[in-house]
């Protein structure tokens, strides 16, 4: 079997080495390939039986359209399997270009069904409780080949974990949605100990845990990062949380930092509270600015990620994202790719259950794989495309984020710039792969 990840947000697809440890348990003949940093194995391609697709976001499943064919050709006798969040949004694409299966949720133990019964069923989204094995790295590239942590100027490598799947919750952009349902999935604790073990044997500094919510299971949770920091005390690590989460277990903030939390991604997508109410967030603009203070006080970074373009943004709107960022000394937090970025409907996506988003949305796009929009001001999405270039001309320039976020300023027509000095980027640790919600 031929286990194939495009891309992971630059970091060790989890999604291989995960369904890896299942199949080799039984006898299977493994190969991995990511190839976000290796080259296509055609050797394994063309002696494959089974050929698995990892798609776990938007960006893989389009960069899979790029080599199925290829691989078709290189091999038509192989059975090809996708499986992973935008595999069972996008089933019956996947199956027009030449998918046997496709597999939705907790796809570790249909994979092993698949390779032992044959044919096996043609699409399926399992939610049943699995006990999950240790992930088997063993084929993939060192952490060292992936995203770096920075903080205060030195870099570190860094691993990547999850210690659930799912999510409670039901915001309506949110890929895991159309899939979990609002159901979540716990990874043993001591799967994911064993997890990290490894990777820290194999020179990871840092670990990037990449549940979609580190606290829908708030206990789990903290006892695999006390387990974590009992074991490896210099060890760091980052997670995921919902602004209301910060809010409902405040008290764990401090927990976080003890045992070597560096900083929390939240995805606050809009400061203003109609959009909010749209996405279902369950957290409004005052909530994220209280929930910024508890961080603080907390002494831990907060790492807001936004989708600032949407069918109801306006110029003015846009321009009090960027004021109220300077105002909460927040611009230098900002990957500067946060403040481009276009709101996505995918196939599946219950932003179509609203009647105003079907009405403004056009047919499905089978090539970019989502519902084109148009804001009815065509100046601001014209500001946006704007933004994406500047942005990445200004990278290409290694501009710093102060920088960039000056010109996004200029180029959104906000005003004078306040007389405030910007956070120096270097106290602030990230990743050098900006997470993308």
């Amino acid at each position: 079997m031929l286990l194939i990840s495009t891309y992971d947000l630059g970091r060790q697809p989890f999604g291989l080495a995960s369904p890896a440890a299942w199949l080799r348990a039984e006898g299977q003949e493994v190969t991995m390939a990511d190839l976000s940093r290796v080259p296509m194995p055609w050797a394994a391609v063309e002696q494959a039986d089974l050929i698995g697709f990892f798609l776990p976001m938007h960006t893989a499943t389009r960069l899979f359209l790029r080599i199925v064919e290829p691989i078709r050709a290189a091999n038509p006798r192989a059975q090809l399997c996708a499986y992973g969040l935008y595999a069972a949004m996008n089933a019956a694409m996947l199956h027009r270009a030449g998918v046997h299966t496709v597999i939705g949720g907790e796809f570790e133990q249909p994979l092993l069904e698949l390779t032992r019964g044959g044919g096996g069923p043609t699409e399926t989204t399992s939610l049943a409780r699995q006990r999950f094995r240790v992930p088997d790295r063993a084929g993939l590239p060192p952490p060292a080949a992936y995203a770096k942590l920075v903080a205060n100027g030195a870099t570190r490598r860094t691993g990547y974990t999850e210690a659930s799947r799912g999510c409670k919750h039901l915001c309506r952009h949110c890929p895991v949605v159309p899939v979990y349902r609002g159901a979540f999935r716990i990874v043993e604790r001591e799967v994911v100990l064993e997890d990290i073990r490894r990777q820290v044997a194999a020179g990871a500094e840092h670990i990037t845990f990449g549940d979609p919510d580190f606290f829908n299971g708030p206990s789990h949770a903290i006892a695999v990062v006390e387990a974590l920091a009992r074991e490896f005390p210099g060890l760091t690590y980052d997670v995921t949380i919902k602004i209301e989460h910060l809010l409902q277990h405040r008290r764990l903030l401090t927990e976080l930092k003890a045992t070597g939390c560096l900083f929390v991604t939240s995805a606050v997508e809009s400061l203003d509270d109609a959009v909010l109410d749209k996405l279902a967030k369950g957290h409004t603009r005052a909530q994220f600015i209280e929930a910024l203070g508890l961080m603080r006080v907390a002494g831990l970074p907060l790492s807001p990620t936004f989708i600032p373009f949407t069918p109801w943004t306006t110029h003015a709107g846009y321009r009090d994202l960027l004021r109220t960022l300077v105002e909460l000394d927040l611009a230098a937090d900002v990957a500067p790719i946060q403040l481009a970025m276009r709101l996505l409907i995918p196939e599946g996506s219950l932003l179509m259950d609203l009647a105003e988003v079907r009405a403004f949305a056009g047919p499905f796009d089978a090539r970019a794989l989502c519902y084109p929009w148009h804001n009815p001001e065509a100046s601001v999405d014209a500001l946006g495309a704007a933004i994406q270039e500047t942005i990445k001309s200004e990278e290409r320039r290694q501009a710093g984020r102060t920088q960039i976020f000056r010109k996004i300023w200029d180029l959104a027509e906000a005003g004078e710039f306040p007389d405030t000095p910007m956070a120096a980027r270097a106290t602030i640790p990230y990743l050098t792969e900006p997470w993308y919600c």
